[in-house]
């Protein structure tokens, strides 16, 4: 007789690679087992439900997970959770919950770390913004990619703030740490155009019964290999030029800013920095940290956007 963890686990398995759900009689034939036997299967998971056509399907919000840690793996949880915890302004309880877990999961092998991570999930939960309808744009919007289901969006557009209604086949969800802020990516219809859009912005979604597949050939990490944060652009990527004074050089080669990023070094101990980036617009804040210690050198438009910048501000200071 299958013990009741393995049946269980059976199933589950059976029914996530059937997410249009499955009959009794169907998981009875896949199981090897009697249509009736699995008729007396009375206490299943709570992730497990009948829909109204009488099939058994798997609800993902619900399916638990279970996970061990080393001690370098907890160590990069800690340090995943502190970047979540520290560039989100949006509470998410999900993210607080799975902390807490996390936390208790570490807890014998290391105290500290796991203390860290309890503290991080307690500032999640504190000292963030509640936004319900930001919380549930997010879950609705997991479920959808997690079932391949479509979504109605109602989306505010940041440059005419007026209000869009279409239907969203979610391809992936994006963080963007630079403006603490989370993306839906995937086609629009009905022009199926690849999208970004930007969750904070959404008034209301809907998730629909439609099914869609996301084509093999997608590959989300190769498709923003070029953009500097999460835009992404119609027209080809562009080659960015920027020079850095000996007084910050140190510091840009500290740290990798784009995986297409080159770097020469200068006689007078600058640094030439150059990379191929999709929409150089997102780049400006970046390149305005910077101060006096960086010359936009290429593309003109770029360096034209920084000089229109530097005139309104002396007009702003009476300068």
């Amino acid at each position: 007789m299958i013990e009741s963890h393995d049946r269980n686990e059976a199933i589950i398995n059976l029914l996530l690679d059937h997410p249009e759900g499955l009959r009794p009689a169907q998981i009875a034939s896949q199981l090897g087992v009697n249509r009736s036997t699995i008729s007396r299967y009375a206490r299943l998971p709570a992730c497990i439900f009948q829909d109204e056509q009488g099939r058994w399907r798997v609800d993902r919000a619900l399916l638990p997970i279970e996970i061990e840690f080393s001690l370098d793996e907890a160590l990069a949880v800690h340090l995943a959770t502190r970047m979540l915890a520290t560039r989100t302004d949006r509470q998410n309880p999900h993210a607080a919950s799975a902390i807490h877990k996390l936390s208790k999961a570490t807890a014998r092998m290391a105290p500290l770390i796991s203390r860290s991570l309890r503290l991080s999930a307690d500032w999640m939960e504190g000292a963030t913004l509640r936004d319900d309808l930001y919380r549930q744009a997010l879950e609705t919007l997991a479920r959808a990619w997690a079932e391949s289901r479509k979504v109605r969006i109602l989306h505010r557009s940041m440059r005419t703030n007026e209000l869009a209604e279409f239907i969203l086949k979610p391809y992936f969800i994006e963080p963007n740490a630079i403006g603490q802020s989370t993306y839906v990516i995937g086609p629009r219809e009905p022009d199926d155009a690849l999208r970004t859009l930007k969750i904070e912005r959404i008034e209301s979604v809907e998730l629909l019964d439609e099914r869609y597949d996301i084509p093999a050939e997608f590959d989300a990490t190769s498709l923003l290999a070029s953009a500097w944060g999460i835009w992404l652009s119609d027209h080809d990527p562009v080659e960015i030029h920027l020079r850095f004074s000996p007084k910050v050089a140190r510091r840009v080669t500290e740290t990798r800013w784009h995986t297409s990023e080159r770097i020469e070094e200068l006689e007078d101990g600058g640094l030439l920095w150059m990379a191929t980036v999709a929409e150089p617009r997102e780049m400006l804040p970046w390149i305005r940290g910077w101060g006096a210690e960086v010359e936009v050198l290429s593309p003109p438009e770029l360096r034209e956007m920084l000089l229109d910048e530097l005139r309104r501000l002396n007009q702003l200071y009476g300068l």
